[in-house]
C-alpha cells in the first residue's frame, strides 16, 4: 500500500524529499558556522555573518518548502487512500462483503487511512532529522576519527536494542489494529441499537461494561504498551547520547592546546544532535503505525477481489423473459447451525406478470431473491436472460434490468438517477404526493429534504426511487409489512396492477396471505425447495390459509 501511494506521488514526493534534505544540509552548516565562531580566536565577523544569515534563510525557506509539500501529500494519500478503498468496495463481489462486514471497511476508510496518511506528515521530520545526524556525524569525522568511530559505536549498539524493542513493539499495535475493527462494530451497534439499549438497563450496562467498554480499553492497553516501549527505547538512545558525551569530553579530550575550545565545539554539536535524534526516534513509531495500517488495507482489499466484469452505460433491450434451471446455493444457516441449500430451482419470469413469493422464515425467500437479482451467482445452474445464459462477463450487465427494495435497503440522501435530467425534483415531488409524502419530504436540487422518517414512510420513499429507475423487473421484499392497512391496500390494489399495466416484472415477497389472489404466480418456499400454485387456484389456497386463522382468531 505505501509503495502504491509513493507511486502515485512521486514527482510530488521526490520535491518534498529534496527540500527536506536541503534543510537537513543547511542546519548542520548553520552548526558549523556557530561552532566556528565560537572555536576559532580571531575571524572575519562580517563576512562570516552574511553567511550565517544566507544559511539561515536557506534553513528557513527549505524548511517552509518540504512541510507544505509534505502535508499536501499527506492530503493526498488520504484521499488517495480513500478513493482506492471505496472503488474496491463498489466493484466488490456482495457476497465477499457481506463476509467482510462493514465495521472493518469503516476502520480501513478512517482509522487506518489516517494513520497512513501521518506517516507522510512525519516523513519530513525523519528526513530531515536524519540528515542532520548524518551530518552532525560526519561534522565530528572532520573534527576526530576516534569520537566518530566511538559515536558508530554508540549508535549500533542504541540500534540494536531500539531494533528488538520495534519488534515487540509491532506485535503489540498489531493487536491493537485487529481489535479496532471490533471496536467499529460496537460503535456501529451503539447507535444503531439505541432503542433496545435504552429500554433495557442489564442489557444497556452489560454492553458497555463487557463488550464496548473491554474493547476500548484492550485498544487502549495495547497501543500504549507499544509506543511505551518505544518511548522506551528513545530514553535509551538518548541515556547512550548522554554517555557518548560523557566519554568524549572527559576521557578522549585530553590535555591539549585550546582544549576548552575544542570541548565547546564538540558539547555544541552533542547538543545541538540531541533534538533532531529525539525527534527521530520518537517519529520512527509513527512509520511503524503507518505501515500496520497499510497492511490492513492490504488484507482488507485483497479480500474484495471482483470476478466480473464491469458494465459501462448501456441501453436495456425489452426484457422478454428470465429463467432459473436448476439454481443452487449453499449457505450457512444460522438458525439451525448448519449448512443449508438452497434449491435445485426452476422458474421463469415474463414481462406484466406478478409472482408472490411467500414461506416461513429461514426457509431461503431473501436468499433466492439475490440469485434471481444477480447478488450471488450460482454454484450449479444457470440464469438465463432473453435467451443469454448469465456468467462473470455479463452478470453486471444483467443486475442493470432490476430495481429492488430489501428488507435491509439503504436510502441514499439524494437522487442518483438520471441526475442530469431537468425535470428531476419536479418528477420526484409528483411520486412523493402520489405516495402521500408530500408533507413530510420534497425533492430539492435533487436531494431529499430530509431522512427522518418513520420505516413505512422510508419503503414508500425507497419505492418512488424504483418508479425513477424504471427498470423492467421490480423485487419488493416484505415491503408492505411496515406499512399501515390503508397503504397496505394502495399497494396492493392500486400500485401493484399500476406496474403491471405498465409491463413491469414483479416479485413479492410477503406474508400477507389475504392478498395472495391479486397475484399471478404464488410460489410457496419450504426449507430451500419451491412449490409453485397455478394462478386460477391462488386464491383458493390464500382462502385456505386465511379460514383457519379467522377460526382461531375468533374473527367474524
Amino acid at each position: 500500500m505505501l509503495k502504491y501511494l509513493i507511486k502515485q506521488s512521486k514527482p510530488l514526493l521526490l520535491s518534498a524529499s529534496i527540500a527536506s534534505i536541503v534543510h537537513g544540509i543547511c542546519s548542520v552548516l548553520l552548526l558549523a558556522q556557530i561552532s566556528a565562531a565560537l572555536t576559532t580566536a580571531e575571524s572575519d565577523n562580517g563576512k562570516m555573518a552574511l553567511i550565517f544569515a544566507a544559511t539561515a534563510f536557506c534553513v528557513m525557506v527549505s524548511y517552509v518548502v518540504a512541510a507544505i509539500l509534505f502535508e499536501r501529500l499527506g492530503q493526498r494519500a488520504h484521499a488517495e487512500l480513500r478513493g482506492f478503498i471505496a472503488k474496491r468496495v463498489i466493484v466488490a463481489d456482495y457476497r465477499q462483503l457481506e463476509l467482510l462486514g462493514a465495521a472493518r471497511i469503516q476502520s480501513a476508510l478512517s482509522e487506518h487511512c489516517t494513520r497512513v496518511a501521518e506517516f507522510f506528515v512525519s516523513f519530513p521530520v525523519i528526513l530531515t532529522n536524519a540528515v542532520v545526524v548524518a551530518g552532525c556525524l560526519v561534522y565530528m569525522a572532520f573534527l576526530s576519527w576516534q569520537v566518530f568511530l566511538l559515536a558508530l559505536l554508540v549508535i549500533g549498539f542504541g540500534s540494536l536494542g531500539y531494533h528488538l524493542a520495534h519488534l515487540r513493539a509491532i506485535r503489540h499495535l498489531d493487536i491493537a489494529a485487529e481489535e479496532q475493527d471490533n471496536l467499529f462494530a460496537y460503535f456501529r451497534s451503539l447507535t444503531d441499537g439505541a432503542k433496545e439499549l435504552r429500554l433495557n438497563r442489564d442489557k444497556r450496562a452489560a454492553f458497555y461494561n463487557d463488550v464496548l467498554g473491554q474493547s476500548i480499553e484492550k485498544v487502549r492497553k495495547e497501543r500504549t504498551l507499544g509506543m511505551s516501549i518505544f518511548v522506551a527505547s528513545a530514553g535509551w538512545g538518548n541515556f547512550l547520547i548522554y554517555a557518548f558525551i560523557g566519554m568524549v569530553l572527559f576521557m578522549l579530550v585530553g590535555d591539549v592546546p585550546d582544549r576548552t575550545l575544542i570541548m565547546t565545539g564538540y558539547a555544541l554539536v552533542f547538543v545541538y544532535m540531541l533534538g533532531p535524534l529525539e525527534a527521530l526516534l520518537l517519529n520512527i513509531p509513527r512509520a511503524n503505525l503507518a505501515q500496520v495500517s497499510a497492511e490492513r488495507i492490504d488484507e482488507i482489499t485483497r479480500s474484495m477481489s471482483s470476478s466480473e466484469s464491469q458494465t459501462h452505460k448501456v441501453e436495456l433491450p425489452p426484457l422478454q423473459s428470465i429463467k432459473l434451471e436448476n439454481v443452487l446455493h449453499r449457505y450457512y444457516h444460522e438458525q439451525k447451525d448448519e449448512m443449508f441449500t438452497l434449491g435445485p430451482i426452476d422458474l421463469q419470469f415474463h414481462p406484466g406478470e406478478i409472482t408472490f413469493l411467500v414461506g416461513g422464515n429461514g426457509s431461503g425467500k431473501t436468499t433466492l431473491a439475490k440469485l434471481l437479482v444477480g447478488l450471488y451467482p450460482p454454484e450449479e445452474g444457470k440464469v438465463i436472460l432473453n435467451g443469454v445464459t448469465i456468467d462473470d462477463v455479463n452478470r453486471d450487465y444483467y443486475r442493470q434490468f432490476f430495481s429492488t427494495i430489501f428488507s435491509d435497503f439503504h436510502l441514499f440522501d439524494r437522487l442518483l438517477e438520471d441526475r442530469h435530467e431537468n425535470d428531476l425534483d419536479k418528477k420526484g415531488n409528483e411520486l412523493l404526493t402520489k405516495l402521500h409524502l408530500q408533507h413530510k419530504v420534497k425533492v430539492q436540487n435533487g436531494a431529499f429534504t430530509t431522512l427522518t422518517l418513520s420505516q413505512g414512510q422510508r419503503k414508500r420513499l425507497a419505492l418512488a426511487i424504483t418508479y425513477l429507475e424504471n427498470r423492467p423487473f421490480l423485487v419488493f421484499d416484505e415491503w408492505a409489512a411496515d406499512q399501515d392497512p390503508v397503504f397496505k391496500e394502495i399497494f396492493y390494489h392500486e400500485l401493484l396492477p399500476e406496474l403491471r399495466a405498465m409491463g413491469k416484472t414483479v416479485l413479492v415477497i410477503s406474508h400477507d396471505d389475504r392478498y395472495f389472489h391479486l397475484a399471478d404466480h404464488l410460489i410457496r418456499m419450504e426449507n430451500g425447495r419451491l412449490t409453485q400454485v397455478d394462478a386460477q387456484s391462488s386464491k383458493t389456497e390464500s382462502e385456505a390459509i386465511v379460514s383457519p386463522l379467522i377460526t382461531a382468531h375468533g374473527v367474524a
